[in-house]
């Protein structure tokens, strides 16, 4: 792998258990979005999803696993190095999100949020400090026999947490207090449409929330000062009825809020809306450069697919006036999960 000097960088999580190197890191090109690959470290098993820092010198990885667990690198120098051992969470953790002072992981398997402190120095604490366990089922026996958090993520204003959960078609508006969890109020969506991950508008006032088992995206109002999600509309992700398999995945909102992206597996497409007020306008598909697009990420003028199936992490150029995106370019890395930019 190429040296990459001191421009800005990327880290791709990936499946060790399907051939995946762990977490690789790259060399991001600001003009082009060009990605090049520079290392990686494969320590962690199946570490799917990363978050960084907000100083951008600690990583954080989940381990997907049925013991879960979570674990902090230093990629203030060239390779990433491990920061004390790996904490337990939930089972099947498959997101987290640093949140004040401590990490937050969505316990896919286990239907449960999972709090770890964080030290002074950003490395974790030597245990989680609470654990919250949602309850509930969906209509849709395969995938809804029980709660299935699938993302967690403070709201914009940093007052709220909302936890996404797939097996209880819900999300969970919550406070952090003495390092727990504290439910709020839990906003239900639709029966059956199996939310996957929720992005919020740069003004904090709407929510969108992609679908997993229905290939939409639930339109919310947001509500900081009391902490109310109350959804709107839904809006199907594709222009027609799915030739095959369609599960949506990743969601991304422009920084300047005129347009989100979602990306579908099985279609292996990006989804274009145009945002109006609030409600969403699809403008049109393109091909993700891929098979199975398991997460999007967006960064100024660039979208990242981390495409799990087919191996590589593709890029796109995005036109600013019509938020089209471009294929510009993509690197192989095997069962790839997650891209975060740092």
């Amino acid at each position: 792998m190429a040296d990459g000097g001191q421009r800005r960088r990327a880290f791709i999580g990936s499946f060790t258990a399907a051939g995946g190197p762990g977490v690789v890191t790259a060399a991001v090109d600001p003009d082009s979005g060009a990605l090049t690959l520079l290392s990686g470290v494969d320590g962690l098993p199946d570490p799917s999803y990363l978050a960084l820092a907000p100083d951008g010198r600690t990583l954080y990885a989940v381990s997907e696993t049925a013991e879960g667990a979570v674990v902090a690198y230093r990629v203030d120098g060239a390779v990433p190095e491990p920061a004390g051992a790996p904490v337990r969470v939930g089972g099947g953790p498959t997101h987290l999100s640093v949140y004040a002072g401590h990490v937050l992981t969505a316990d896919y398997g286990s239907g449960s949020v999972t709090v770890v402190p964080l030290r002074a120095d950003g490395t974790l604490a030597a245990a989680a400090s609470g654990t919250l366990r949602h309850t509930g089922s969906g209509p849709f026996a395969p995938r809804q026999q029980g709660p299935h958090a699938h993302q967690v993520r403070p709201d914009p204003s940093g007052r709220w947490v909302l936890s996404v959960d797939l097996g209880t078609d819900s999300v969970r508006v919550c406070a952090l207090k003495e390092g727990g969890l504290v439910p709020h109020r839990e906003t239900a969506l639709r029966p059956g449409s199996g939310p996957r991950h929720l992005a919020f508008h740069p003004d904090g006032t709407r929510a969108y929330v992609v679908n997993e088992l229905s290939p939409t995206v639930t339109v919310c109002r947001w509500e900081a000062e009391d902490g109310t999600l109350r959804p709107l509309a839904e809006t199907p992700v594709l222009p027609g009825a799915p030739a095959g398999d369609a599960y949506p995945s990743g969601i991304e909102v422009s920084s300047d809020g005129r347009f989100v992206w979602t990306a579908t597996r099985g279609e292996d497409v990006l989804s274009v809306f145009a945002v109006e007020g609030e409600s969403l306008r699809l403008t049109g598909t393109v091909p993700c450069g891929g098979h199975w697009p398991r997460a999007l990420t967006a960064s100024e003028s660039f979208l990242y697919v981390a495409n799990e199936r087919s191996g590589d992490v593709t890029w796109f150029a995005v036109d600013p006036a019509t938020g089209w995106p471009r294929r510009a370019g993509a690197v192989e890395v095997t069962a790839a999960s997650c891209v975060v930019l740092g």
